[in-house]
């Protein structure tokens, strides 16, 4: 019966079948297989509604596409470029920056190339940084920032390891910062080496800069000090972000129109719609799977031919690799998480370290040729063949490569917050 599902699951995929389907008939066939009733899945729907965290999914993705409507983007640039725009490669640190910032918002893979490309692409080659550098810079920071709160990714390992989402959001700070630093720290010599403009630090614009986003900037407070004083849970948290950033960006900056709503309202709504059907009926599928005991069949396996969890690590890295590039970050978070956290236990990880190395693999994955998502969004935003993309985000995919090694081998960095 499984080689019949995977033969169905194989030609549904092949013919474009939406990924849903796939998920949905391969639980289906496992369920008619082994005579469980079809309540089943109506019970795992009803477990999956009332998770609490997971109303926090609708609500950050909500304030995010406010946040890419509005001028806050350009914003946040002019007040990073005050802040870092005289360090070597400036520009380009501030890019990485801002990008960080902005996808941890939004959460959404890709959009961040789609929002900043078009401001922050024309600024790098004014200020003359390569052509090549500039692409491979914005290409590979389309997904930066998955692994900073709230970051919708890191809510939902959360909700479908039954790991708390408040240690996610605190192992992944340090790690981010880490693959940011070293990121930034390439650039800055790139920067230096071609020997870029760079405006002096201005106290004058650091005021102005600061007073236009002065009410965007306790944004990352009122989410991260909330939620660790203790004051609100992580779907008050969501709440109280998603209705600041609807007064801040349509009543006091005025940047958006009533009638402009509906558009962000739509595009949120099919984002947050697309992860919880995929969730769903993932569920299901899931729960077969583990009643049919593959993941302990595949721990055996494993324990059979590795026996050192170093190379166990080295595997599952080059797996969820080769996932993120193939199968995206949200369909192979949900996929993948029940099959590996407990055969990853086994061999004595944590389940939130286990979670940093999985969301870093996948955010990697994102911009890996030849199937990574940012490599195609990158081609459409700034008219460039994806081959020259390929070549533009090699340095970059090795700098975080290396960052992945450091986070896989080194748990403290994912673990020294908790």
């Amino acid at each position: 019966m499984g080689l019949i599902t995977t033969a169905i699951t194989v030609v549904l995929a092949l013919m474009g079948t939406p990924l849903f389907i796939v998920i949905a008939v391969s639980g289906l066939i496992f369920l008619f297989s082994n005579g469980i009733d079809l309540t089943a899945m109506v019970i795992e729907l009803y477990k999956l509604a009332h998770t609490p965290t997971l109303v926090a999914l609708p609500l950050f993705s909500l304030a995010g596409y406010i946040l890419a409507e509005s001028r806050a983007p350009s914003r946040l640039v002019r007040l990073s470029n005050a802040l870092l725009g005289w360090l070597p490669g400036g520009l380009a640190v501030i890019a990485l920056a801002v990008s960080a910032v902005f996808t941890a918002l939004t959460g959404a893979t890709g959009l961040t190339i789609i929002a900043l490309g078009g401001l922050l692409f024309p600024a790098l080659r004014e200020q003359k940084y390569p052509e090549r550098f500039s692409l491979g810079l914005l290409t590979t920071s389309g997904t930066l920032g998955l692994l900073f709160p709230p970051s919708l990714p890191l809510i939902i390992y959360g909700v479908v390891s039954q790991t708390s989402v408040d240690q996610m959001f605190l192992a992944g700070i340090v790690p981010g910062l880490v693959m940011v630093f070293m990121l930034a720290l390439y650039s800055s010599w790139k920067g230096f080496k071609v020997g870029v403009a760079r405006p002096l630090f201005s106290f004058r614009e650091l005021g102005k800069a600061v007073r236009e986003s002065i009410w965007e900037i306790p944004l990352p407070f009122i989410v991260i000090g909330g939620i660790y004083s203790g004051v609100v849970a992580v779907s008050e948290a969501a709440v109280l972000t998603a209705v600041y950033v609807l007064i801040v960006e349509v009543f006091i900056y005025r940047d958006l129109k009533f009638q402009a709503l509906t558009a962000v309202f739509t595009k949120s709504t099919v984002l947050v719609g697309g992860i919880l059907i995929i969730l769903g009926v993932s569920f299901g599928l899931t729960n077969t799977l583990i009643n049919e005991e593959i993941p302990m069949k595949v721990l055996d396996f494993l324990k059979l031919h590795i026996h050192q969890p170093m190379i166990f690590l080295l595997l599952l890295n080059g797996f969820l690799l080769l996932a993120g590039c193939i199968l995206g970050m949200f369909p192979a978070l949900i996929i993948l998480v029940p099959l590996i956290v407990p055969v990853a236990q086994a061999y004595g990880l944590h389940p939130v370290h286990l979670g940093i190395i999985l969301l870093t693999n996948l955010e990697i994955g994102a911009s890996l040729p030849p199937l990574g998502i940012n490599l195609f969004i990158a081609s459409i935003r700034f008219e460039k063949p994806v081959l020259e993309l390929y070549r533009a985000s090699i340095p970059y995919l090795v700098i975080l490569l290396v960052t992945l090694i450091l986070i896989t081998y080194i748990p403290f960095l994912s673990l020294a917050l908790l």
